[in-house]
């Protein structure tokens, strides 16, 4: 049977009238479809998520892709490095094939649109959202370290600014592990919500002094399943905490308890169906 989580003791956040998290899909609807291509994302819409998740990093020649490795040797079978590739030679490549190696020979597999699993630019991610017929909202995290380094956010917010995102009010927030990176972003956009991501619980004692008042706290389930005083220290400093990467019931349920504004996963349509959404 399955378990129902204790949606009652989520706390209502800041999103809206409903008590419960927004539910971000982590490189779009990840568990069922190839990550960050643009069927991933197609997927996690049409169940229903209510903001996307990706990682960006940039070209050799300056443009913005949905990449997460600095490598493409898990997702596009190739030792090529994603900042010393053109967008062109990335666009030859297939992002999908490693999820389903055996599709090929399924006969009542669907019949797939290539378009839909090469390389996704993050503007063309931006177009699907901004052209969706509801309102959605998007987690961009920037990868660090990069050859590029600071470039990486300008480019990202040069982006944002050509679809008026880089202000208040933006369906946009962005995301890193590099405190330099949110610090970047600040400067460049100073009304964007940005999330310092947190891997290690002991990190936090570090970050708390030097973070921003009103940045969002992003740390894994695992630490808080391993660590529950880094929970109970944000709730007590009255941070908003978005949690990444939450595909169990069990999960849900931790951070229900913190009444956590987001939780980011790799299975959107399961958390909406715990959540009676």
């Amino acid at each position: 049977m399955r378990r129902t989580p204790r949606i009652r003791r989520a706390r209502q956040n800041d999103r809206g009238a409903s008590s419960r998290p927004q539910v971000v899909a982590h490189r779009g609807s990840s568990h069922e479809a190839a990550e960050h291509t643009l069927a991933a994302y197609v997927k996690a819409l049409d169940q229903g998520a209510d903001a996307l998740e990706c990682d960006v990093r940039l070209t050799a020649d300056g443009h913005l892709v949905c990449v997460h490795d600095r490598d493409l040797r898990r997702t596009a079978s190739t030792q090529g490095i994603v900042s010393t590739m053109n967008l062109a030679e990335l666009d030859e490549l297939d992002f999908a094939s490693w999820k389903s190696p055996w599709s090929e020979l399924d006969d009542e597999a669907p019949e797939r649109n290539p378009q839909e699993y090469k390389v996704l630019t993050l503007r063309k991610l931006l177009e699907t959202v901004a052209d969706y017929d509801r309102h959605v909202e998007l987690a961009i995290e920037t990868k660090h370290p990069t050859r590029y380094g600071g470039l990486v956010e300008r480019r990202l917010v040069e982006t944002l600014g050509d679809f008026g995102w880089d202000r208040a009010g933006s369906p946009a927030r962005v995301m890193s592990f590099s405190l330099s990176a949110m610090n970047r972003v600040r400067r460049l956009a100073p009304d964007l919500e940005i999330v310092m991501l947190v891997d290690k619980a002991h990190h936090w004692p570090v970050l708390r002094p030097v973070v921003g008042a009103d940045w969002v706290i992003g740390p894994g389930i695992d630490e808080l399943r391993l660590h529950p005083g880094l929970g109970r220290h944000l709730v007590r400093a009255g941070r908003e905490i978005h949690v990444w990467t939450v595909n169990t019931a069990d999960d849900l349920d931790i951070c229900l308890d913190l009444g956590v504004s987001a939780v980011i996963s790799d299975r959107p349509n399961y958390m909406l169906e715990l959540l009676g959404s």
